[in-house]
C-alpha cells in the first residue's frame, strides 16, 4: 500500500519536467515569412519587465492569470504585471538595468495592444526579429509556441487568439547550455532580452510568403562545377501560404518586365529573359520588383523588394564577382556596440560600413551569429560585400541530434531571411571546430543544407591549421567553395616563422580567406613592437602579416579581428579590463588606433 502524499503539494514546485509542455508548437524556418516591403505595426516601446531568476512564469502557469481558486476565493499572487518596472524593447536588459548585467537567466515581458479588424479574414501574424535565447509566447493565457536561436528570426500567426484588448506575455530564456548552439563557452559577452523589433502584420487569408529571386543559372557549386557557366535571365520562385492554385504576377518595372505564372500546390516559378545591370561594391544597382498575387477565391496580395543581381563564383584559387576575379577587402566585425549592446539602429549600420569604407574596404565577415537584417539591406545600397554565418562555435556538442537540429534551424531562418540580398556571398557554417569524425559529418549536412536552400552562393566556415604539420589541412574543406583560416601567429604562437611554412606548405586548390588574424592593444598603450598589449606591437604584427600575405597567391581575402573592441567576459587582465581589444578602433567607435592605418595602405594597393 502506497503512502505517497505528493499530491498534497503545489505540482509545479516538484516538477522538473515542467518544461516538455513548453516544446511544441515549434516556430522555427518552417512557419517564417518574408516581411521584407510589407508594412508592420510597431510594437516596440516599454513593456513591464520581471527578472524570472526561477522560471516560475512558466512553472506557474502565469500567463494563465488564474486570480481565483476553484473555491472562487482570491489567491495570493506573486505576480503583478502592471505594477513591473519598464524595460524597453528592443534593448538588451544587461545594459538597462545594472543589476542585469551578467544576468542570464530568465525574463518576463508583457504589454498590452488593442485590436481592431480592418478585414474580417485577415490573418494576424506576431513577428520578432530576434531574442536571446529561448523565447515563448502566450497571447491572452495560451501558449502561442517557442523558439530557440538568438539571432534568427521568427513569427507566429495570433489571429484566432486576439480579442479587442489583448495582452501578450514573452518568456525569454538566455541560459547556457551545451547542447545550444552557440554553446556554453564562448570568446564574446552573451546578451539576453528581446534585443531586436516586435511587429505585428496584417496579411490577407492567402499571402506571398516567401520569394527567391535571382540570375538564372546563378550557381556557386563546390570546387567551381558550374563557375563557367554565364548566368542568362532571371529566375524567381514564390511560395503562397494557405492556397494552392491561383496566379502570381512578377514585375521589374525599371526592366519593362511584366510576366504571370500559374500557382500550383502553393508555388510558381519564373525564368524571366531579360539582361539586368550587375550589381557590385562599385556599382551596388539595385531594381524593384513587384509580385501581386491573385487566388481562385479573390484574395490579392502584393509585396515590394529591391534586389540586385549578381554572380558569385569561384574558378581556381579565385573568387570571381561577376565573372571578374575579386580580393576580397575586408575586417571582422561584432554585433556589439558600447550603448546598445547586441541591439543596433541604422545610423550605427551605416557608420560601420563608413569605417569600413574608409579602411578601403569592400567587406564584412558578420561575426559569429546572424547580425541585424538592416545590415544585409543597407550593404546592398552602400556596396558592401558579406560573410554570414551561424554561432556552430568551438566544440558543440557534435553528437547531439537535439543540437544539430538547433543549428540546422538557425542556418535556414537566416538563408531565408537574406537570400534576396546581392551583398550576401557566403554562408559560413562555423568556427574553430576540432576536426573530429562527429563535426565533419554535422557541419558537412550544414553545408548540404545551405546548398539545398541557396545554390548561388559560396559555403565557407573558419577552420583550423593542422599546427603539427604546418599546414592548412581539414578535413571539412573539402565539402566548401572556399576555405577560411584563423591564424593568431605572433600572438598566440609567438612563432610568426610559422606562418609563411604554413602557406608555403599548402597547395589548396580553392581559395583561401585569412578569416582572423591579429592581437591586442589597448587604446594608448606605447611600447617596443616586442612589448604585449601595446599599439605598437600590434602594428608590428600587422606588418608582419600583410608582408606574408602578399607573396601568397591562393589567398583570395582577408578579414582581421577585429574592427572595433568589444565585451568579453573571459578577458580579464589589466589591458582588457572584460573586452577583446584586438580592434583596429576602440570600443567607442572614435579612436583609431595605427594598425588601422596599416590596414588602409594595404587595401588601398589592392586592385
Amino acid at each position: 500500500m502506497s503512502n505517497d502524499k505528493a499530491g498534497n503539494f503545489l505540482s509545479n514546485i516538484h516538477d522538473s519536467a515542467y518544461l516538455a509542455k513548453y516544446r511544441e508548437p515549434k516556430l522555427d524556418n518552417s512557419t517564417l515569412i518574408n516581411t521584407s516591403g510589407r508594412e508592420g505595426e510597431s510594437l516596440n516601446g516599454r513593456w513591464n519587465f520581471g527578472a524570472d531568476w526561477y522560471d516560475t512564469c512558466k512553472r506557474a502557469e502565469w500567463y494563465k492569470e488564474n486570480k481565483t481558486n476553484a473555491a472562487g476565493d482570491p489567491e495570493p499572487l506573486d505576480w503583478d504585471w502592471e505594477a513591473w518596472e519598464r524595460m524597453a524593447v528592443p534593448a538588451c536588459w544587461n545594459l538597462e538595468r545594472k543589476e542585469l548585467h551578467y544576468f542570464e537567466g530568465n525574463g518576463v515581458y508583457t504589454r498590452t495592444f488593442r485590436y481592431i479588424p480592418k478585414d474580417k479574414t485577415e490573418r494576424i501574424i506576431l513577428r520578432f526579429e530576434g531574442a536571446a535565447y529561448n523565447t515563448c509566447v502566450f497571447v491572452n493565457g495560451k501558449f502561442i509556441g517557442s523558439h530557440d536561436g538568438a539571432s534568427t528570426p521568427f513569427n507566429v500567426d495570433i489571429t484566432k487568439f486576439l480579442k479587442t484588448e489583448n495582452r501578450i506575455i514573452v518568456t525569454v530564456d538566455a541560459r547556457h547550455h551545451p547542447l545550444r548552439i552557440p554553446m556554453d563557452n564562448s570568446d564574446w559577452f552573451y546578451y539576453g532580452g528581446i534585443y531586436r523589433d516586435v511587429f505585428l502584420y496584417r496579411l490577407p487569408a492567402a499571402y506571398i510568403k516567401d520569394w527567391f529571386i535571382r540570375l538564372a543559372g546563378s550557381c556557386a557549386a563546390s570546387a567551381g562545377s558550374c563557375a563557367a557557366k554565364t548566368p542568362n535571365g532571371i529566375d524567381a520562385d514564390v511560395y503562397i501560404a494557405n492556397e494552392s492554385d491561383g496566379s502570381i504576377k512578377i514585375s521589374i518595372p525599371e526592366l519593362g518586365i511584366t510576366k504571370e505564372a500559374a500557382v500550383r500546390d502553393g508555388k510558381a516559378s519564373f525564368n524571366i529573359d531579360a539582361n539586368p545591370e550587375r550589381w557590385s561594391p562599385e556599382n551596388p544597382k539595385l531594381y524593384e520588383v513587384i509580385l501581386n498575387y491573385s487566388s481562385a477565391n479573390g484574395t490579392i496580395d502584393e509585396v515590394k523588394d529591391r534586389i540586385g543581381f549578381r554572380e558569385i563564383s569561384v574558378k581556381g584559387t579565385d573568387i570571381l564577382l561577376n565573372g571578374k576575379k575579386i580580393y576580397l577587402k575586408g575586417i571582422c566585425v561584432h554585433e556589439d556596440h558600447f550603448e546598445l549592446g547586441k541591439t543596433t539602429n541604422e545610423d550605427v549600420i551605416r557608420q560601420t560600413i563608413r569605417d569600413l569604407k574608409e579602411m578601403n574596404g569592400n567587406y564584412f565577415r558578420l561575426a559569429h551569429y546572424p547580425h541585424d537584417a538592416r545590415f544585409a539591406r543597407i550593404a546592398d545600397e552602400e556596396g558592401v560585400l558579406l560573410w554570414e554565418e551561424v554561432p556552430v562555435y568551438w566544440s558543440v556538442a557534435f553528437d547531439s541530434p537535439i543540437a544539430y537540429a538547433d543549428a540546422e534551424n538557425q542556418l535556414a531562418e537566416l538563408v531565408l531571411r537574406d537570400r534576396n540580398r546581392a551583398s550576401v556571398i557566403i554562408w559560413s557554417v562555423g568556427n574553430e571546430n576540432a576536426d573530429t569524425d562527429s563535426r565533419l559529418v554535422f557541419m558537412s549536412k550544414l553545408v548540404q543544407k545551405a546548398r539545398e536552400l541557396d545554390p548561388t552562393r559560396l559555403v565557407s566556415a573558419a577552420c583550423l591549421i593542422d599546427h603539427e604539420i604546418l599546414k592548412i589541412e581539414d578535413r571539412l574543406a573539402d565539402t566548401l567553395d572556399v576555405i577560411g583560416v584563423n591564424e593568431y601567429y605572433g600572438w598566440y604562437d609567438p612563432d610568426f616563422s610559422k606562418l609563411p611554412k604554413i602557406l608555403s606548405n599548402s597547395s589548396p586548390d580553392k581559395p583561401v580567406l585569412i578569416c582572423e588574424f591579429g592581437g591586442d592593444a589597448r587604446l594608448g598603450e606605447r611600447g617596443t613592437e616586442h612589448d604585449l598589449w601595446t599599439e605598437d606591437k600590434q602594428y608590428a604584427l600587422y606588418e608582419q602579416q600583410i608582408a606574408t600575405m602578399r607573396k601568397c597567391s591562393y589567398i583570395a581575402g582577408t578579414t582581421p579581428w577585429i574592427l572595433y573592441d568589444f565585451r568579453c567576459p573571459r578577458r580579464l587582465n589589466r589591458y582588457q579590463e572584460l573586452f577583446n581589444r584586438k580592434g583596429l578602433i576602440d570600443a567607442d567607435r572614435k579612436r583609431k588606433k595605427p594598425a588601422f592605418y596599416v590596414m588602409q595602405r594595404y587595401y588601398s594597393e589592392i586592385e
